[in-house]
C-alpha cells in the first residue's frame, strides 16, 4: 500500500484558506496527504487549530504563540493552552521562539515567552516546535540551558548551517523541511539535508506559505509536499517512495502517534 505523506506544520486557519477550506482538506488524501498537524501562532489561531483537529479526524493541533505575536500574552493566555495540552487532538505546544527579522516584538519580551512556553512543555510533557529566525546563537543558548530538548520536538523550517543542524540532531530533535530546499539559491539547506540522517528529518508546508517550485508565489498546500519529498530523494539518492516513508514514520514518532 502507498504510504501518505505526513505535513508536519500547516497553518489551515489562515484567512488564504477562507473561500475553499473545506474543499481542500478533503481533497487532501487523494493528492497522498494521510495526515497533517496545523500550529497556532497565537492564542486565537490556536483556540481554530483545535476546532479543525476536532472537524477532521487527520488533522492533529499544536498549540502556541509564535515570537511576532507575544505582545500583549498573560499567564491567563498560557493557562488556556495548558488547560487543552490534554486534548486527545493536541500534539505539540508550538510554534514559539525567537524571531530577530523584525524589531519588535522586543529581544526580551520574545525571550520571556519562549522561556515561559519551555516551561510549560515541560509541564504538560508534549514535544515542541521551534521557530527560529535570525536569532541562531541565542536560540541554541536558551535550548541548552533550559534542557528543552527532553520536551523533543521539531526546530520548524530549518534555516541555519548544516552544522547546527547537527548539533539539534545531536539534542534529539527533528529539522523541519519545506519548500524552500526546492530553492535554486538554497544551498543551505541542501547542505543540511546532505549532511543530517533522513531518520531526523520531517516534511512540512508552513501553508499557505513557502510553496516549493514548480509552484513557488502560489498559495502553498500540502499536496505540494511531494516536490519536497521528490528534491530530498534526488540529494539522497534514493527513491521518493523511502523518502515519504520514513518522514511518516518520524513525524509519528514525533508527536508521539501511532497508526496501525
Amino acid at each position: 500500500m502507498k504510504t501518505m505523506i505526513f505535513d508536519t506544520h500547516g497553518h489551515y486557519d489562515d484567512e488564504a484558506f477562507n473561500q475553499d477550506r473545506q474543499k481542500l482538506l478533503l481533497s487532501l488524501k487523494e493528492k497522498g496527504v494521510g495526515w497533517l498537524v496545523n500550529v497556532g501562532a497565537s492564542i486565537e489561531t490556536s483556540k481554530t487549530a483545535l476546532q479543525l483537529a476536532e472537524e477532521y479526524d487527520f488533522i492533529y493541533a499544536a498549540l502556541g504563540v509564535h515570537p511576532s505575536e507575544v505582545e500583549g500574552l498573560t499567564e491567563a493566555d498560557m493557562e488556556w493552552i495548558s488547560d487543552h495540552a490534554s486534548h486527545k487532538k493536541v500534539v505539540a505546544i508550538g510554534e514559539f521562539g525567537l524571531d530577530y527579522h523584525w524589531k519588535e516584538p522586543q529581544p526580551a519580551v520574545q525571550r520571556k515567552w519562549f522561556l515561559r512556553q519551555i516551561t510549560l512543555a515541560k509541564e504538560v510533557r508534549l514535544p515542541i516546535i521551534i521557530h527560529s529566525r535570525d536569532a541562531a546563537e541565542e536560540t541554541m543558548k536558551i535550548i541548552a540551558e533550559e534542557k528543552a530538548y527532553d520536551c523533543g520536538g521539531v526546530i520548524h523550517c530549518y534555516s541555519y548551517s548544516p552544522e547546527l543542524a547537527k548539533e539539534y540532531v545531536k539534542m534529539g530533535f527533528y529539522i523541519g523541511i519545506g519548500g524552500v530546499v526546492t530553492f535554486k539559491k538554497a544551498k543551505k539547506c541542501v547542505r543540511t539535508v546532505e549532511e543530517i540522517p533522513l531518520e531526523k528529518i520531517v516534511l512540512e508546508t508552513d501553508c499557505p506559505y513557502m510553496a516549493p517550485e514548480p509552484n513557488r508565489g502560489t498559495r502553498n498546500d500540502s499536496s505540494n509536499l511531494i516536490y519536497v519529498a521528490e528534491k530530498i530523494a534526488d540529494i539522497k539518492g534514493i527513491s521518493t517512495e523511502e523518502v515519504i516513508r520514513i518522514t511518516t514514520e518520524n513525524a509519528k514518532k514525533m508527536y508521539r502517534l501511532s497508526y496501525k
